[in-house]
């Protein structure tokens, strides 16, 4: 059972949740850009939530199906036709042995995810499937998938029950990035704070898994832009010596020298994964508090599908 890559895309490659306990060694979690649609695409096919999928970049690939299963594709929506007719996302399909599934060019964000029945089925490394790309580990062989790749899948468990497609409409507005203060937050002046907030910030060229780096005011501090080197998590808005933000994504380094002006808050993550070079958008600073009400909203969003 499983699939053979005829087309590789831009940048595909399998990912689960995330690798999680190798900080200390310097290996970030990395996981699903966007873990919130491969969560809800595992759902769908009547997966765990865990298991691991295809994570697709800007350009999707083409794939021959070796076998009978059932697919979902969620994220921003791309360009897919099965067997050359258009299909929808957020929605469970069958798939019978030698179809072919096209998934072209993204219509709107950054990134798409194909869940398949049973999950993507390949050897654990310390512990996830999750590709991180930056030190070559997880995934199939620690790299993007390429032309004539073949993918097995696992088995199904047959307790959890698939659910046929999300009935309300799930978007990705990232015209809004909300973030909480940052570890060196006291570090600047009200003015260059305001700076953060005041006008939109646009993705360069110059990002990917690693983090975003950003153009739009540049943010000084009254310390200087180096500090004790220090652990850096995931969505940290760092300020490097130009002022110009990074955000740390999900295969971020595990320690910087940078100062941490802001944090992406955990329910935004999945947005600042839908972002590409181009792209506009405005930080928004909220409380600590609003931050865990609009996780808990979002887990529980996920925790009704499974009950509905």
């Amino acid at each position: 059972m499983g699939l053979e890559v005829l087309r590789a895309g831009l940048q595909s490659t399998v990912q689960d949740q995330g690798r999680f306990g190798y900080a200390h060694f310097g290996v970030s979690a990395s996981g699903a850009a966007d873990n919130f649609s491969l969560i809800i695409g595992n759902i769908l096919v009547g997966n765990p939530k865990h298991y691991a999928g295809i994570e697709m970049t800007i350009i999707g690939d083409k794939y021959r199906f070796k076998s009978d299963t059932y697919i979902a594709l969620t994220g921003s929506e791309f360009e897919a036709e099965l067997d050359n007719k258009f299909i929808p996302f957020w929605k469970r399909l069958p798939i019978k042995k030698g179809q072919i599934l096209d998934i072209r060019s993204t219509k709107n964000g950054a990134r798409c995810y194909l869940c398949v029945a049973g999950g993507i089925n390949i050897e654990d490394v310390m512990g996830a499937k999750t590709t991180h790309l930056t030190s070559g580990i997880g995934g199939l062989h620690g790299r993007i998938l390429k032309n004539l790749d073949e993918l097995e899948f696992g088995t199904l468990d047959d307790l959890i029950k698939p659910i046929q497609k999300v009935n309300n409409s799930i978007t990705t507005d990232t015209k809004i990035i909300k973030v909480t203060k940052g570890v060196q937050w006291p570090w600047f002046e009200k003015n260059q704070k305001f700076k953060l907030f005041q006008n939109q910030y646009q993705v360069t060229e110059l990002s990917n898994r690693m983090g975003l780096r950003l153009i739009g005011n540049a943010i000084k501090t009254k310390k200087g832009n180096e500090i004790t080197t220090a652990g850096i998590s995931l969505g940290s808005i760092q300020i490097p010596g130009d002022g110009q933000p990074i955000i740390s994504f999900v295969e971020h380094q595990t320690t910087g020298g940078y100062p941490i002006i802001a944090n992406v808050i955990s329910a935004d993550v999945r947005k600042v994964g839908q972002l590409k070079a181009g792209d506009c958008f405005q930080f928004e600073l909220i409380s600590f508090s609003s931050a865990e009400k609009l996780k808990v909203d979002q887990e529980k969003f996920i925790h009704n599908l499974n009950h509905d």
